[in-house]
């Protein structure tokens, strides 16, 4: 610079400085008090910080979540329940819906999408992935026998991770109801909203007085192969009808309905938020994990949640809905401090109101049996990842890949059932048309199951065989959910104590002799199916082969949950001291606090609960905006003998 001649060239402005000693520390001082400026970088202003510093305005994931919102009416769980609910509240201006969810988008994993890659949905990001503590009377076949529970965890919730039944249950489930008090649930009272979701898109049932079209949910009929119209012709053998099994009567075959369209899954998520996701009222908060309901004299003001490890506080001007299924709905009220009081104060938890939380627990079971066949007309891992199939679903929505495995039903009634009991199924045979090959076995067959069983099944395993699912419709064991403890992070206690009511097994025998005869019938014999016994070797070699003591052996080693837990937030009349909710699903002794899903279930039903759970998605809508938005169903019902 001195080679240049570089001088500082002072400001020497008067007034200014000329009290300071040129150049020392304090004249540089004045100088840059009165000359320097911003270079135009601010920043820090929404200062980042972690979850205790009180400086810091977003977290590391640049969230605020410490705001304090104020909503109309508040849901948490996007089930096949809670997403219904979230939709019809939304469609009136007038209320703010926050529908709150602890999973993320079903858009993020394409396998929601397609059908047949439902097991791949199994212990995935998108699955709760519970499991059973040991059960003493069942699963002894099973790793620590523990059932594994598949839960939703995700928009949409478990109707995104379920193997699409669409199944309404039996008239009497619902008549049942209401003879024990459940005023407003009978079979006549419910239609209604089965129809108003409904979008049937089965031609031969077009004009049914018990089907609908325009409704959120398409309805279609699953055929891919020709083993249904066997098992059809099989069961008319055996003097069964084939019926509408959501029609006027289900006992008997059944083609398999689904909520599928184009061969791609419509769960409450796709079929109940997309079509509105833009309304200005509706929000959603999806990796939101409510911990607690905010409760301040009785009455429920909102919820606490965590998002992006920030707690958050929302309140609720109106109502507060918890919608999270059979096993997070008691868990979050228990956390709340409502149900069983001495359960709550040993953990610590003070307790807002007495409640049977938990109790009263149903499943149904369902216990597999595999039969061979001459004709390659099971899906296998091969023939569904083929080229040709994976092609024709992409352009046509047909082929393998466009259903989840079942494809009929058989309902049906023990012998010597009791005469007391409601003309309800005691049990439901599902034909489950996938090969329980080495594949499936491995990577599809998620039951918990020993490893030294899974090599063996592994090496009876067949391409060419079908699956015959013998459920236990109404059990009469009854299983419990408890906390751990006090911690929202930690899993429920979940005991269902199946099998432990010595006419579960009666039940499930008569399904297994009902398979037999399905399998003798003339139909069968044609593509020559035989029982592909599981000999496994040391299990139930002591009972002789096909007697009633070797099946009861088989069942309490390798039956299982076929995912359909319900009652935990039970139903009741005024009176029902088994009950959590009433009949209009307000939770007893708490103010703006419902719940609606299949916990409340006062009774299992007769097959799958997912098209319930929408059901009670409806009715729960109607029943806190006040309103009957079903009086054109009911209208159409009036001529049917209900």
């Amino acid at each position: 610079m001195k080679e240049k001649g570089a001088t500082l060239n002072a400001y020497d402005i008067d007034g200014i400085y000329d009290k300071e000693t040129f150049d020392s520390d304090s004249y540089l001082e004045c100088m840059l008090r009165h000359f320097s400026a911003t270079i135009y970088h601010p920043v820090s202003t929404c200062r980042m910080g972690g979850l205790n510093n009180k400086t810091a305005v977003v977290d590391p994931q640049l969230s605020k979540e410490d705001i304090r919102l104020d909503m109309s009416l508040l849901i948490f769980g996007s089930g096949s329940a809670g997403a219904v609910i979230a939709s019809r509240l939304s469609e009136d201006n007038d209320v703010s819906v926050l529908l709150l969810e602890t999973g993320g988008s079903e858009l993020n994993n394409d396998n929601i999408r397609v059908p047949l890659r439902v097991g791949s949905l199994q212990l995935s990001n998108e699955d709760w992935a519970y499991f059973t503590v040991p059960q003493k009377y069942s699963h002894q076949a099973m790793v620590d026998q523990k059932s594994y529970w598949p839960r939703g965890r995700v928009l949409g919730g478990s109707s995104s991770i379920n193997y699409l039944a669409f199944v309404r249950g039996s008239r009497h489930d619902y008549d049942q109801w209401a003879t024990e008090g459940c005023t407003g649930w009978s079979y006549k009272d419910v239609l209604p909203y089965f129809l108003k979701m409904e979008d049937i898109q089965i031609p031969d049932l077009y004009t049914s007085p018990y089907h609908s079209r325009g409704g959120y949910l398409p309805i279609t009929e699953t055929r891919v192969s020709p083993l249904p119209d066997i098992y059809s012709r099989s069961a008319t053998e055996l003097g069964l009808k084939t019926v509408d099994l959501n029609g006027q009567d289900m006992l008997g075959y059944t083609y398999m309905q689904s909520n599928i369209k184009d061969g791609e899954r419509y769960s409450t998520a796709r079929a109940y938020l997309r079509p509105v996701i833009k309304r200005t009222n509706l929000h959603i908060s999806v990796h939101s994990y409510v911990t607690k309901v905010l409760i301040e004299q009785k009455k429920a003001i909102g919820v606490e949640f965590i998002k992006n490890n920030r707690k958050t506080q929302v309140f609720a001007g109106k109502e507060v809905i918890v919608s999270a299924g059979a096993v997070n709905s008691p868990v979050l009220l228990m956390l709340s401090g409502i149900g069983p009081k001495k359960h709550l104060e040993d953990l610590g938890i003070p307790v807002k109101a007495d409640l049977p939380v938990g109790e009263n627990l149903e499943d149904h079971m369902m216990f597999f049996m595999k039969y061979k066949i001459n004709q390659s007309y099971t899906v296998t891992k091969d023939r569904s990842n083929s080229m040709t199939n994976t092609i024709w679903y992409e352009l046509t929505g047909k082929g393998w890949n466009s259903f989840c495995g079942s494809e009929g039903h058989i309902f049906g009634q023990m012998k010597d059932r009791n005469k007391n009991e409601p003309e309800w199924p005691d049990y439901q045979l599902q034909l489950f048309n996938v090969a329980q090959d080495e594949d499936f076995i491995e990577d599809g067959l998620k039951l918990n199951l020993k490893r030294e069983i899974k090599d063996q099944l592994k090496q009876r395993g067949s391409k060419n065989e079908f699956t015959m699912l013998n459920v236990l419709s109404h059990p009469r064991s009854k299983g419990t959910i408890r906390l751990k403890n006090a911690d929202h992070f930690d899993y429920p206690i979940i005991n269902p104590n199946y099998l432990q009511h010595p006419d579960d097994i009666k039940v499930l025998i008569s399904a297994v002799r009902k398979s037999q005869q399905i399998a003798s019938t003339k139909a069968m014999k044609e593509i020559d199916a035989t029982l592909n016994a599981f000999d496994i070797d040391g299990i139930c070699d002591k009972d002789a082969f096909d007697s009633d003591s070797y099946w009861e052996c088989m069942i309490r080693h390798f039956a299982s949950s076929i995912y359909h837990p319900v009652s935990t937030c039970r139903m009741g009349g005024l009176k029902d001291k088994t009950a959590v909710v009433d009949t209009e699903l307000r939770v007893r002794g708490i103010k703006g606090l419902r719940v609606a899903d299949c916990s409340v279930v006062r009774r299992q039903v007769s097959g799958n609960t997912n098209a319930p759970c929408i059901m009670i998605g409806e009715k729960a809508a109607d029943l806190i905006r006040g309103k009957d938005t079903v009086a054109e169903f009911r209208q159409k019902i009036k001529s049917l003998k209900l």
